[in-house]
């Protein structure tokens, strides 16, 4: 009579390793996504302001009352407080834009010119408040890719690196995740194990980096690391052969756990590049992608639902397929164990700042 009971956890404990993308500006009764918080129990959101699939606005920010209305709603009707996300870098990565009624932002790449500690600290500081107000407890930010190459196109090219020197990079990166951690919002560093020098976008397609990447790479995320002021990490889908000849990094157990749980000691939680990305649904399946996340040694998968196409049955789909995979022994069930427990662990800590 208990394996009715034993599956239902188990899936309950699924569903919060996924932080999901949805369509709409006011949470109702009737929505798939008011349907994947309160009855499926998601761990968490991302919202944009531009929806992808439709190449329309708005998706999910009209302004900072409806946005900090919808964020109330969804934290009302969830049975397990919500991880919700955004990517607000400032400068080109900015979803709370200037035309919704924000302030205008920089790129972090002027904040590495100036090079400045206060000037960073105060747009991190109006940022993080900001965010804050709204309702927002994570942020995908700050960017820890080194400038590698100025004209990488999704990187160099939006001016989203502090600096070519990585030291630069963390220096400023740490005071990002300070100012954020004051506010109770939740920073992460990306993209790991670095996007800085690749010549191509992974929004679009792979993006191999063998030929490009050094070690430097790796120093803005050993440094903020050992400083004890990381609690989450973002990975990259790049693929690098030096490293793993198989997977990109996202799906890559010799990146994640070798290099970013064992090598750098990072202990807590690492959550996916958006998975919808060309990267990953161009070469794979939607199961092996999970799986093969999952397994490399991501707790948090980020299902944007934001690429190519919509899928309002997305959620629904990935708990089945994780939970699939836990039953006939593709995944451990310790393995969603451990990404659970770093993920409840991190809603605690945001909760505490």
């Amino acid at each position: 009579m208990a394996q009715p009971n034993a599956d239902a956890e188990l899936k309950h404990r699924i569903a919060q390793l996924l932080l999901v993308g949805f369509r709409g500006t006011e949470l109702t009764s009737g929505s798939d996504i008011y349907n994947d918080i309160k009855e499926l129990g998601i761990g968490g959101v991302i919202l944009f302001d531009y929806d992808a699939p439709s190449h329309s606005r708005p998706r999910n920010i009209i302004s900072s009352t409806q946005l900090q209305k919808l964020i109330a709603d969804m934290q009302a009707v969830a049975p397990v407080k919500l991880l919700v996300s955004i990517d607000q870098e400032g400068g080109k990565v900015s979803r709370l834009r200037k035309s919704y009624g924000f302030p205008p932002t920089v790129p972090a790449k002027y904040q590495g010119e100036i090079n400045h500690p206060d000037t960073t600290a105060k747009y991190a500081a109006e940022t993080a408040k900001i965010l804050s107000q709204l309702g927002f407890n994570l942020n995908f930010a700050p960017c820890t890719d080194v400038d590698v190459n100025p004209s990488n196109p999704i990187i160099g090219k939006f001016g989203r690196s502090f600096s070519a020197d990585p030291n630069i990079v963390a220096k400023h990166a740490e005071i990002w995740l300070n100012e954020q951690a004051k506010q109770g919002v939740a920073g992460c560093i990306k993209h790991f194990p670095g996007h800085g020098s690749s010549t191509a976008d992974t929004h679009l397609g792979s993006a191999d980096v063998t030929d490009t990447w050094t070690e430097q790479e790796l120093t803005p995320y050993r440094a903020l690391i050992q400083s004890g002021k990381v609690d989450v990490v973002m990975t990259s889908h790049v693929f690098n052969a030096k490293l793993d000849a198989q997977y990109p990094a996202t799906m890559s157990e010799k990146v994640i756990t070798g290099i970013l749980r064992e090598q750098l000691g990072f202990d807590g939680v690492v959550v996916t590049d958006d998975l919808a990305m060309g990267a990953m649904v161009q070469r794979y399946t939607l199961d092996e992608i999970l799986v093969h996340a999952l397994l490399a040694g991501a707790d948090l998968l980020c299902l944007s639902n934001n690429g190519e196409t919509y899928d309002p049955q997305l959620a629904q789909k990935a708990v089945d397929i994780i939970f699939n995979a836990v039953k006939d022994g593709r995944i451990p069930v310790q393995r969603i164990e451990s990404a659970y427990e770093r993920v409840m662990k991190l809603k605690h800590i945001s909760s505490e700042k």
